[in-house]
């Protein structure tokens, strides 16, 4: 039987180096070019250690899509939970997808997963489930409960969640992905955010309040 690793060798400094150094190999290679060999160099830990934390290289790529999903999804809906007004929510959670879209390191994660996907189905399980979905079932559990309140009407929140995610893609994310782009001009990425939120607003707003009867008599 090995020794043990000792506590140190299993402390979250070293983790996180050697997931910020796998995370430098895997966009350099590629996940199948990548070696636990080259990843324990970039992170400047032993192959042993390197082992202690991580059986192997699928292993460690589900770690380090996990850890940029987590930290994707707390910016993405970190907005506060007394807000009531649904545009300016939509704005916030608008304004981080499309921070999230135009950065280097979703491009190259996204980028890893679909080169290797036809031959390795489960690492692109692993980052639909860990980054899309969750972002999905986020979005959606907050739009029903803003229907619930009355601010919104959405049938399917699921679908409706799946349907503002991809109008905050409109122009710029596909073409920034295949470095048709470089990051745009700001009025460009307010363009696509508001008009998101506009076309979103237009089809989900709940129906206008009926008048109370004092209050038709006062009208009238």
């Amino acid at each position: 039987m090995g020794e043990m690793p000792d506590a140190e060798s299993l402390s979250p400094e070293r983790r996180a180096r050697i997931l910020e150094g796998a995370a430098l190999v895997f966009a350099r290679d590629g996940y199948e070019g990548a070696s636990m060999a080259g990843i324990a160099r970039e992170a400047a830990v032993s192959k042993g250690t390197l082992y202690n934390y991580y059986p192997g290289k699928s292993a460690l790529f589900g770690a380090h899509i996990e850890r940029c999903a987590r930290a994707n999804l707390e910016r993405i809906f970190d907005f506060p939970a007394e807000e009531t007004d649904p545009a300016a929510v939509l704005r916030r959670i608008g304004r981080a997808m499309v921070t999230m879209f135009l950065s280097p390191p979703a491009r190259d994660l996204y980028r890893v997963v679909t080169a290797e996907a036809t031959k390795f189905p489960e690492m692109a399980r692993t980052f639909f489930a860990a980054g899309p979905e969750q972002g999905v079932r986020r979005l959606a559990a907050w739009l029903a409960g803003e229907s619930g309140a009355g601010r919104l009407a959405v049938g399917d929140a699921e679908f409706a969640a799946e349907q503002f995610l991809a109008l905050c893609q409109t122009r710029l994310a596909l073409r920034y992905r295949l470095f048709l782009i470089e990051r745009p001009a700001e009025a460009e990425i307010e363009r696509v955010i508001e008009g998101a939120i506009a076309m979103f607003l237009d089809h989900y707003a709940p129906p206008p309040r009926a008048a109370a009867p004092q209050e038709a008599e006062r009208d009238g």
